[in-house]
């Protein structure tokens, strides 16, 4: 039991094994090019895994990043593809989550898992984003909906 103890101490620190681990995924799929936008999303999920309070995922049209339409339309086939396998994920993502919130070491990893739950049910056209960028666009629809009110 006491070996147990030992390992469950030691898990919460071990999140920049994640990160490589899911970069290193990401770069795959990347080179298989058929799976190009799934790896390019998971490689940006890796980076938000290395600090995930200084960073969060967002959407590339959060941003209005222009795509080109051939690559939207791939993109979105891909997702499709693995929305069952995000949704698992996410479900996952959420057990893992309450289990992690039971103790009070685990409580941090669990706020990162939450804040994964939409990246795991869909990885693909995520961009990993500064905290204050999300903050800003925020402010930005904020302003936007006081504009048509007033």
């Amino acid at each position: 039991m006491r070996l147990l103890g030992n390992i469950l101490w030691h898990i919460p620190f071990l999140g920049f094994v994640d990160a490589i681990i899911v970069y290193l995924l990401g770069l795959l799929l990347t080179i298989t090019v058929v799976a190009a936008p799934l790896g390019l999303g998971l490689m940006e999920y890796g980076k938000f895994l290395f600090a995930p309070f200084s960073y969060a995922m967002i959407s590339k049209s959060d941003l209005n990043i222009e795509q080109n339409a051939l690559w939207q339309g791939y993109s979105f086939i891909i997702m499709l593809i693995y929305l069952p396998v995000g949704l698992i994920l996410a479900i996952v993502g959420i057990f893992q989550a309450i289990g992690l919130a039971l103790t009070i070491v685990g409580i941090p990893v669990a706020l990162v898992v939450v804040k994964s739950l939409g990246t795991y049910l869909n990885p693909v056209n995520k961009k990993c984003v500064d905290v204050s960028v999300v903050q800003e666009i925020d402010r930005q629809r904020a302003q936007s909906q006081i504009n048509k009110i007033s």
